[in-house]
């Protein structure tokens, strides 16, 4: 059976490797639709080589150009804005929504793709930091199912085949250590952006490659597993992992431990996504072991890297409080991309939000999209104070 696609966020980096491990199986998948913030080159390009039904521009003032890209052959209805992602979401006929767009701007298109009783291919990880409790209820409800793609929950997925989670001890992440892992602390004020989007073993996005270097990714990370596998925060350890080659372990109750290995290449974890519970011919390489030699590990620099710990403390709180840091950190990881403040300024304004913020419990999808806001204002009113003060 052909399994029918709509992919958010198809330029970025989750979205052209989905692309492309799709053109390796035009008999396995068929695009019919996909969406991008606001690239339009790239957009036009997939346009044409994929003839979807449907292409979202989301920023509605480059559909012209956009437009103009396009022959008047093609026959691809192009949308813009949060009407456009809801209509390619939710699209009839399409089986699985590939969730890949930045921040916290995936959630409402991947909920209502859940409404809609589509399965989700997850790689924006915001989706259930902010609103996790909602979205798996939800997907119990509609019989949906949750995929990840992000290599260490893939990992975590893969080695929980087979196995009854009454068998799980813990759950064990893995991380890089960041381009920053071995600089010393006192230096960090002198960190750059552009030193800051060095990863030493992964291609991504910005916004994600300065989450890596903080290790608030590896935080966001922590708060996804926490809800795709129901396990308690204090379940779930972060383990330092230069090599980037386990891409996580699951530890059982006998004292087993099974990990997952590969190559740093997201190309694995979205076909298995994709294929689930097969798995695809990939024209993957594996890890040269010898050439390797030793894969090493070391427990993360809580002190050199507060973000991690921000993030684990929203998670163990709960409620509100980890989309107020979700939130905080999305405008404090721009403002830094921007050079208007400084790295070691990042994990300070998003305490900052946190301690501000009365959490809570229990509530909707309004109430959590309402904190949300509150905390990007208060973020940015913090960023200003900043700048002011320089």
């Amino acid at each position: 059976m052909t399994t029918s696609l709509s992919i958010l966020g198809s330029t970025g980096s989750i979205g052209r490797n989905t692309l492309h491990i799709i053109e390796q199986f035009p008999e396995r998948f068929r695009v019919r639709a996909i969406a991008a913030r606001s690239n339009v080159a790239g957009l036009a390009d997939q346009i044409r080589r994929f003839s979807p039904d449907v292409a979202v521009i989301f920023d509605a003032s480059r559909a012209s150009a956009l437009q103009e890209r396009l022959s008047s052959e093609i026959k691809t209805e192009i949308l813009t804005g949060p009407e456009g992602l809801e209509t390619a979401a939710t699209l009839e006929g399409v089986h699985t929504v590939v969730g890949a767009m930045v921040g916290a701007a995936g959630l409402m298109p991947v909920i209502k793709a859940i409404s809609a009783g589509k399965d989700i291919a997850l790689a924006n990880k915001e989706t259930l930091v902010v609103a996790g409790d909602l979205v798996m209820r939800l997907a119990a409800e509609k019989h949906v199912q949750i995929l990840p793609i992000d290599s260490e929950h893939s990992a975590i997925f893969q080695c929980l085949q087979g196995n009854h989670p009454s068998a799980v001890q813990k759950l064990i992440l893995t991380c890089s250590g960041g381009p920053f892992r071995n600089k010393p602390r006192n230096e960090f004020s002198h960190i750059r952006a552009a030193d800051a989007l060095k990863h030493p073993n992964w291609e991504m996005g910005k916004k994600i490659t300065i989450d890596s270097a903080t290790l608030m990714n590896k935080g966001l990370e922590v708060i996804e597993a926490h809800h795709l596998f129901g396990m308690s925060r204090n379940r779930i350890e972060v383990v330092i992992h230069p090599q980037s080659v386990v891409h996580s372990m699951v530890a059982f109750q006998d004292g087993s431990v099974m990990a997952q290995l590969g190559v740093p290449d997201m190309k694995t974890a979205i076909a298995y996504a994709l294929s689930y519970p097969e798995r695809l011919r990939l024209d993957q390489p594996l890890p040269d072991f010898p050439r390797i030699g030793a894969l090493t590990f070391d427990a993360p620099d809580a002190a050199k890297f507060p973000c991690l710990r921000l993030a684990c403390d929203a998670c163990d709180i709960g409620g509100s409080l980890p989309a107020v840091m979700n939130a905080a950190n999305e405008i404090a990881v721009q403002a830094f991309l921007e050079d208007r403040i400084s790295f070691t300024d990042i994990p300070g304004i998003i305490r900052n939000t946190m301690d501000r913020h009365t959490v809570i419990h229990d509530g909707d999808l309004f109430q959590l999209l309402e904190a949300d806001g509150w905390a990007r204002d208060t973020a940015t009113r913090q960023i200003d104070t900043i700048i002011s003060r320089r």
